[in-house]
């Protein structure tokens, strides 16, 4: 009988896929926890014990159901470590007569397996991973002709081609959009929940990981780690949001304080990027759940948080295999300083920094607003090279797989992109983050001061960035006000004196 060795990667956990259906004896499914992924970059170590956890479990299920793996672990002497090595072993000495894979999210591994399968002595074939709710050639497809992708309008594409929270061909209320509404502050402790964790013991884990010696960043509780990493604790988690969470999600989505790191957020985006659960069955949970709710629960948050589900996630990923390789390499700013050390440890004197580096590495998790308007604002300001950027977010984050992380980083927060992604920076100065909750209350600078001693680094910053790049942005129809805005400015050079100084002294800020 021929026999057939699947591969099944660290984020295509995907129970649901149409290769489980049956059980079939002639195939054998690999997994392998292998260094050729723990060393591409730093991870944090929640982020390679919550991989190898749910690629543990997920083997194990598959076991249960009947199926044949192979399942290697990271010390397991007959581990070669490589996807190459592993496959080629497996085929020489287990007589393999055919070699399938799904598609990988990653142009890294998507190149590696093409060169894989060619030097085989055998046939191979790859399959769809059955999970996202667009091709990879969807976006670019739909844009054709078209110079920039409006995230906008592939949502509204989403929304009608999956008929969610619509009324025939227009949206329900006919409104598409509420993120107008979605911004505020949050002011009243009481309002929090708390967070349904999934605590568990990782000693085993965290030692067998130290003593293969991997690079790890980030802090983890041996006996606290508290990721969902299995099907059935993601979807705990999806309830536990709807129930808890959902009705004040919009609302303070964006709100920075120091009473909760997790405030109204889901939690699922690992559990997402791992495929432990699809898109389509949280926004169609959610989207229930509102209909079953809408005397408590308005539609604000149920739309905001759908938004970023089936259109900024699908959108991101579009965009990925659009624009890759080249999108890797862009550097529209030209920016090239080294992320400061204190990005590493969270030893900063920025109270928002330390606040939002700090909660990374403790927990290997921040919320979009985090990540992008402060320390993804900081970076920009301070004309970090994209390429570090990229790396830190890469890897401190136990979501970040590279298809999501740098059409983020490189383009949303960093606009090293040159506006694909994004129609104007996103940079502000102490004033938004102020605004947003209390991360200014107790920081050894003054958010209200532009110059001179104690004043906020955003401020200065703020001004020099645009000053230093009017060339590249003034014609930005979103930006002109700033010019203006600029040119009335007294004191223009006293400001960027006190920018250039901060620029100059990063490491001590």
């Amino acid at each position: 009988m021929p026999k057939t060795l699947r591969l099944v990667l660290g984020d295509q956990l995907n129970q649901q896929h149409s290769w489980f259906s049956k059980i079939d004896n002639s195939v054998t499914y690999l997994m392998m926890e292998m260094r050729q992924e723990t060393d591409y970059v730093s991870h944090h170590i929640q982020k390679v014990v919550g991989f190898f956890l749910a690629m543990r479990d997920f083997a194990k299920s598959l076991q249960a159901k009947g199926h044949q793996i192979l399942y290697f672990t990271l010390d397991t002497p007959q581990n070669r470590q490589t996807l190459k090595e592993q496959i080629e072993y497996l085929i020489q000495n287990q007589g393999f007569d055919h070699f399938e894979y799904q598609l990988p999210d990653e142009y890294r591994l998507d190149q590696l397996l093409k060169e894989i399968c060619a030097s085989l002595p055998i046939s191979s074939s790859k399959v769809d991973s059955e999970h996202f709710l667009t091709s990879r050639e969807f976006l670019k497809d739909f844009f054709k002709r078209k110079k920039t992708y409006l995230m906008e309008t592939f949502y509204r594409e989403m929304r009608r081609t999956y008929d969610i929270l619509m009324d025939g061909k227009e949206p329900l209320t006919g409104q598409w959009n509420y993120d107008h509404d979605n911004r505020q502050a949050l002011k009243d402790k009481k309002l929090l929940k708390k967070p349904l964790l999934h605590l568990r013991q990782v000693n085993e884990m965290t030692e067998m990981i130290e003593k293969a010696g991997v690079k790890t960043i980030g802090k983890i509780d041996p006996e606290l780690f508290s990721w969902p990493v299995s099907r059935e604790e993601s979807l705990e988690i999806l309830d536990h949001f709807c129930e808890h969470l959902l009705a004040n999600f919009g609302a303070y989505q964006d709100a920075l304080t120091t009473w909760d790191p997790y405030l109204f957020h889901s939690r699922l985006s690992f559990s997402l990027n791992t495929k432990m659960i699809s898109p389509l069955e949280v926004v169609q949970k959610v989207e229930k759940y509102w209909y079953a709710h809408q005397n408590q629960i308005s539609i604000a948050q149920v739309e905001g948080f759908i938004r970023q589900i089936i259109g900024w996630r699908e959108y991101m990923r579009g965009i990925y295999w659009a624009k890759m390789p080249e999108f890797a390499d862009m550097n529209f700013f030209g920016h090239d300083r080294k992320l400061p050390d204190w990005f590493w440890t969270g030893k900063t004197k920025m109270n928002c920094l330390k606040e939002s580096i700090g909660q990374s590495l403790d927990l290997a998790y921040a919320h979009h607003i985090q990540r992008l308007m402060v320390t993804g604002n900081f970076a920009l300001l301070a004309g970090i090279h994209p390429d570090e950027v990229d790396l830190w977010y890469l890897g401190i984050y136990i979501d970040a797989i590279e298809w999501v992380e740098i059409t983020n980083t490189r383009g949303m927060s960093q606009f090293a992109d040159g506006g694909i992604v994004g129609t104007k920076p996103y940079v502000s100065s102490a004033n938004y983050i102020k605004k947003q909750g209390n991360y200014c209350d107790h920081c050894a600078y003054d958010s209200a001061k532009k110059t001179g001693h104690g004043s906020c680094p955003f401020n200065s910053l703020y001004w020099h960035f645009y000053a230093r790049n009017r060339e590249k942005l003034e014609k930005n129809p979103r930006i002109g006000m700033m010019y203006r805005t600029w040119d009335k400015m007294s004191n223009q050079q006293e400001v960027l004196d006190q920018a250039e100084y901060y620029l100059n002294s990063l490491e001590n800020l």
